[in-house]
């Protein structure tokens, strides 16, 4: 059996125990085939002794065996490892940032407490996933509307505190947070905003309460674990309906982008948008086969190619969500306000109204209609796992230039071949910034799992050189992200640290998460 570091056998043995008479033997895990199931499915560290594995997983089904577990872990100083539904897949899935810690899967915390449906909330504890949240609406027939990520089997909870996206109007997750239980690494239990107020009958539908507003500590932190957590839903819309904006040149994305943001600023385009260039992504035939265009070829010939085959440069498919009537007048209003550049084309795209029924072959995105699904792996194809690189870079078509020709520096430099390279472009998943998500693929190649890790680290320092930070990381880089967020000799990571010796003195919750170590694990900064 595995050892926490720092932990003698004696104690963790005897921690065990105490595990067991708190939440039942059955569910504590200890044997090496149930560890095995808490590793990184998409671990970077691939047969390597990098690898981040736990010693072992305990699993409360509420918050008072939650407390009981932190307090045992506080006399033995155990490491704890916190997960909702343990699938945070691309950025380090249910393992810990410290090896040999216990992971505290709280899969069985999993009821859902209420659901308004006339102001539009729910109250959940972690481990409730987005289906189990669709279903419980769709059962009980609820005129609410969730906003669900890719994949759907995640959780409310871990993804709002993650700071997750989804597709429709709610897409940024932790905005739509309104209360927190949270059990402190002291074992005590709080609750945030209005629910300090005992009795309370507005801690879902008031954020802030009185003083000082502290929910924020708990989001991508290791200051407390939530228990509970209130999250704002959407009233069910009459209507839904999309639509595609194209333009033909390369220049066209300054515009454009500044169209988009001011129809996003004005809450006119609600859902999630991604930026595509069908023609950088073109495909020609050449000799009886299918080739991707060189890498080195140059913007004037991609723009006669896209003229002669009547491919934009540019386009994004915009999502509309409301009455009938307002949701095409909102479409109608979006392709006047892009009629100011020339030559920009438009395609009617698809209209559903509420409750919505589909059919297998229908081709849309259930997730932009409130459906969590697993679609995503099926276009994620037969790869082995990826972690994901997402930089925040400002919603201007000149920063998506720049980011473009740093990321194409950084390839150049690192030696990454052309065939190698992908091509990123961003995506809006929160109010006026883009955000690239680059998938870094995952191989049972130890020397290439090395090398993607490399250029992983240079792109970080690359984007941090140009004042793009990641909002978002694997754990085996959330000390290299933490480490750019230097400004004013690293004031930030230094308050967080301030934080947690004075919440957690011990050290227990998931240390290094998002770079913050406790005082007994913390290296000298250089």
């Amino acid at each position: 059996m595995r050892v926490p570091p720092g932990v003698s056998p004696g104690d963790f043995a005897a921690a065990i125990k105490q595990f067991e008479a708190a939440v039942g033997k059955e569910w504590v895990f200890t044997s090496d085939d149930d560890v095995e199931l808490y590793r990184d499915s998409y671990s970077p560290f691939w047969h390597e002794e990098e690898d981040r594995v736990p010693s072992a997983a305990v699993a409360p089904d509420g918050v008072e065996q939650a407390q009981a577990i932190v307090k045992i872990a506080n006399a033995y100083k155990i490491p704890l490892w916190t997960i909702s539904t343990g699938r945070n897949l691309a950025y380090g899935g249910s393992s810990p940032a410290l090896s040999g810690s216990v992971i505290l899967d709280l899969k069985r915390m999993n009821r859902i407490l209420e659901v308004s449906d006339k102001n539009h909330y729910a109250l959940v504890e972690p481990g409730v996933s987005y289906f189990d949240l669709y279903r419980y609406i769709q059962e009980h027939k609820l005129k609410v509307w969730i906003d669900p990520p890719d994949p759907g089997w995640g959780s409310p909870v871990g993804n709002s505190l993650e700071r997750g996206g989804g597709r429709g109007p709610l897409h940024d997750h932790f905005a739509t947070v309104c209360g927190m239980e949270v059990v402190l690494p002291n074992g005590e239990v709080m609750r945030t905003g209005m629910g300090a107020l005992p009795g309370s009958k507005t801690w879902q539908q008031y954020k802030y309460g009185f003083g000082p507003y502290v929910d924020g500590l708990f989001s991508q932190s290791n200051f407390g674990i939530v228990t509970k957590m209130g999250v704002w839903l959407l009233p069910e819309p009459e209507a839904y309906r999309d639509g595609t904006v194209m333009v033909a040149r390369h220049d066209d994305l300054v515009p454009f982008v500044e169209t988009l943001a001011y129809l996003y600023n004005s809450q006119i385009v609600q859902g999630t948008a991604a930026l595509d260039s069908p023609l950088l992504t073109y495909r020609v035939s050449k000799g009886g086969g299918v080739v991707d265009l060189p890498g080195d070829i140059s913007v004037a010939e991609l723009e006669r190619i896209g003229r002669e085959q009547n491919i934009p440069y540019w386009s994004s498919e915009l999502h509309f969500y409301g009455p009938a009537k307002v949701v095409d007048l909102q479409w109608e209003f979006t392709k006047e306000r892009f009629s100011a550049i020339p030559g920009v084309t438009f395609k009617e795209g698809r209209s559903y109204r509420f409750p919505v029924e589909l059919k297998d072959s229908d081709d849309v995105l259930r997730q932009a209609l409130g459906i969590p699904n697993l679609s995503v792996f099926g276009f994620l194809g037969k790869t082995l796992g990826h972690m994901d690189f997402s930089p925040i870079v400002p919603l201007s078509g000149e920063a998506v230039f720049e980011a473009l020709k740093v990321f194409g520096e950084v390839y150049h430099e690192m030696g990454v071949p052309p065939q190698n390279q992908f091509i990123s472009l961003p995506w809006a998943f929160f109010p006026r910034a883009f955000v690239f998500l680059f998938g870094f693929q995952i191989m049972h190649d130890v020397e290439a799992n090395k090398r993607n890790r490399e250029v992983f680290r240079r792109l970080i320092e690359a984007c941090a050189e140009h004042g793009w930070g990641e909002y978002r990381t694997h754990v085996a880089y959330m000390d290299d992200v933490a480490n750019v967020y230097s400004y004013n000799n690293h004031a930030m990571l230094r308050l967080h640290e301030t934080v947690k010796d004075a919440l957690d003195p011990n050290g227990i919750l998931s240390p290094g998460k998002s770079g913050i170590w406790p005082k007994r694990l913390r290296k000298a900064r250089a």
